[in-house]
């Protein structure tokens, strides 16, 4: 009988470990976008004050968070951007995206099948009303035309700079080493994002671009607050912005693991990374 009860012993010791180590393994992503509504969200479109969605610019249906442009008679080059709640500094970012339907009338060509996720972008409230892009740090979202190659997750620098093979990058924009995404079709992004030190872009899962330093700095964002571009200033953190440049796109996923609690355990944050990657 002493037996039995230290095989049950045992047995509750080992289930006990084994449930340890798997919910050390477990990676939990923190989804920004409810699925319901924007009450997280901070809308802001250039022309109007923040938090004014003109037309439902940005709006949810079905689950998923749309851009759509019914409402414009002419784009007019009323950029948008809808801004996560808070800030983060060291993070790993998952956005699907999908683009879909046609450009809305007037849109530049440069703009077709073009979206973005701004990362380290400054504090909404401080965006001027007419002020067509923040400061920030753009992961660029493209969609193939049907016959030219157009790389995804390119890297963009709206009032900014970043440092690629030890030369600091001041061109506004360099295209990934992504394949092309022809059509109406889900694509899966990854962005690593480590404070002021790397940030790189993924695209189901392979890096397609890296890049270092992220700053204040340079032109392609107009009119700013003078007080809040100060060029040189490191980018330690963030808000995190979706964009609406004239071509609806639906997001279904977007998802964070905060790594901020790691940045000075780089071990702990690399296997997390990998795990959440595999």
């Amino acid at each position: 009988m002493r037996i039995k009860y230290l095989l049950i012993a045992f047995s509750i010791i080992l289930f006990s470990c084994q449930s340890s180590e798997k919910n050390e393994e477990a990676i939990i992503w923190t989804s920004l976008f409810n699925g319901e509504n924007l009450e997280d969200w901070h809308v802001k479109i250039r022309g109007y004050e923040l938090d004014d969605n003109f037309g439902e610019t940005f709006r949810v249906n079905d689950g998923l968070l749309q851009v759509r442009y019914d409402a414009y008679d002419a784009f007019q080059r009323r950029y948008g951007h809808i801004f996560f709640k808070k800030p983060f500094s060291y993070y790993l970012l998952k956005v699907e995206y999908k683009f879909v339907g046609d450009q809305a009338p007037e849109g530049e060509n440069w703009a077709y099948r073009n979206s973005g996720a701004m990362l380290h972008s400054q504090d909404p409230s401080t965006i001027l009303t007419d002020q067509d892009f923040p400061i920030s740090i753009e992961a660029q979202f493209l969609g193939g035309n049907g016959s030219d190659e157009r790389s995804t997750c390119n890297l963009c620098t709206p009032g900014t700079h970043v440092v690629m093979a030890d030369t600091l990058f001041t061109p506004h924009c360099i295209n990934s080493t992504s394949k092309t995404y022809h059509g109406d079709q889900w694509v899966q992004a990854f962005l690593i994002v480590l404070g002021d030190e790397e940030i790189h872009h993924l695209v189901e899962k392979d890096t397609v671009i890296s890049y270092y330093k992220p700053q204040i700095g340079g032109g392609n964002v107009s009119p700013v607050d003078s007080l809040i571009k100060i060029d040189g200033t490191p980018l330690k953190a963030g808000y995190i912005a979706l964009q609406s440049e004239s071509h609806p796109i639906d997001f279904r996923k977007i998802e964070l693991i905060d790594l901020a609690v790691y940045q000075n355990d780089r071990t702990k944050m690399k296997e997390l990374i990998t795990k959440a990657l595999r």
